[in-house]
């Protein structure tokens, strides 16, 4: 009898613990199901409109060339006797760098030379003649008129004449000959300096001293770097926005944290197929003469530029079925409107409004749990008891 008090009272006890248990549950699921009929409020962090500049720019890698680079090279051969210039020495226009052995060619001149006054000298003596016989056929002439002459005579002093005038034209083109032949050589001899036609620096040294050229070996090479040209590739889906006038900026590893001012020079007519690309030329005055041939070179071009336009933080922009807008902020009510925009530039932190006019405070952070009309939790430095600013928001 016993036990089965024990156990009626055990029975009791959980059937009264039930009982219990299913009150409470009732009751907080009451309590619950009243506050979820109303959306929580969403944390979030929000920045003002602004309006400045904006640019969008691409960037391309590229290659520095010198202005324009040539080789100094003899045009006859010979044996090198003299270089004055090894690599980076300044080179003005028209200086000698080299020269030759010219003792072969000073020897062409004086032998020029003296045939010049042999030819000189057969002239003088075809003048002499010439004015003889000139002077016999006018004689005989007037004689001739008189009677006295014989029409032989005057055909003997008309064929002296014409010898004596065909004579004094071949000494005439002699002289000519010998006078070009004396050009010849001094120019010849002239070729044994080698000289810079334009001003630069030496860019390379091919030969030492005592080297024997032929015509036409290179001895030293001379850059131009006053101004330098990079050379980059543009790929097709911006050659359409790339003409030349536009602005560039240069950057160079060998000088982190500097940038060199450029413009568009030239752009390739062609996109070359392989590779979809074209070549593109950007000039950049070098007056420190820091840029030199052959670095590697980023280039960051101003693809379009707005002096003074309606900008947000491009964290800003969300979409919503298919339209890109952002939300603004209702701050007495605490709620975000989705308002759609019509995008201009964008970059990485900045975005261009072209339209709708914008003003208030914007969701940077946070909007991708808003849909039209949510509640919001602001931060207090946005809150307008905390004299809320455009800095409310994370940049």
């Amino acid at each position: 009898m016993r036990r089965k008090r024990i156990a009626y009272v055990a029975l009791a006890l959980v059937g009264v613990l039930l009982v219990v248990r299913i009150i409470q549950l009732a009751s907080t699921k009451g309590r619950s199901t009243a506050p979820r009929s109303q959306r929580p409020p969403v944390a979030v962090e929000v920045d003002s409109v602004r309006h400045g500049p904006i640019a969008e720019n691409r960037q391309f890698v590229g290659t520095v060339y010198a202005a324009y680079r040539y080789i100094v090279a003899p045009k006859v051969s010979g044996r090198v006797i003299e270089i004055r210039k090894r690599i980076g020495d300044p080179v003005r226009k028209n200086e000698v760098v080299a020269r030759l052995d010219d003792a072969e060619y000073q020897q062409a001149v004086r032998e020029a030379e003296a045939n010049l006054k042999i030819a000189l000298a057969s002239l003088a003596e075809a003048q002499s003649q010439f004015a003889l016989a000139k002077q016999e056929l006018e004689r005989v002439q007037l004689l001739k008129e008189k009677g006295i002459a014989s029409p032989a005579e005057l055909d003997a002093a008309l064929t002296n004449y014409e010898a004596q005038q065909s004579r004094l034209k071949l000494a005439q083109a002699q002289v000519e000959q010998r006078e070009a032949a004396l050009k010849s050589a001094q120019i010849r001899l002239e070729y044994t300096l080698l000289t810079a036609p334009a001003p630069g620096f030496t860019g390379e040294r091919f030969v030492d001293e005592g080297a024997l050229l032929a015509a036409n070996s290179p001895v030293i090479s001379v850059v131009g770097i006053d101004k330098v040209i990079v050379r980059t590739s543009v790929p097709e889906r911006d050659y359409g926005r790339i003409h030349p006038g536009q602005e560039a900026t240069v950057t160079v590893d060998a000088f982190p944290g500097r940038s060199f001012a450029g413009v568009v020079s030239r752009i390739a007519p062609v996109v070359r197929e392989e590779s979809r690309m074209a070549e593109m030329e950007v000039e950049v005055p070098n007056d420190s003469l820091i840029l030199k041939p052959g670095m590697f070179a980023r280039v960051q071009v101003v693809l379009e530029r707005r002096d003074r336009t309606q900008l947000i933080p491009t964290a800003a922009v969300a979409t919503r079925d298919g339209q890109q807008g952002v939300f603004v902020v209702d701050m007495a009510n605490k709620v975000a409107h989705f308002v759609p925009i019509v995008p201009g530039i964008v970059t990485r932190d900045t975005t261009e409004v072209v339209s709708p006019p914008l003003s208030g405070f914007i969701v940077t952070l946070g909007h991708h749990l808003l849909s039209d009309g949510s509640p919001v939790l602001l931060p207090r430095a946005s809150s307008p008891a905390a004299g809320a600013g455009p800095r409310g928001g994370r940049r």
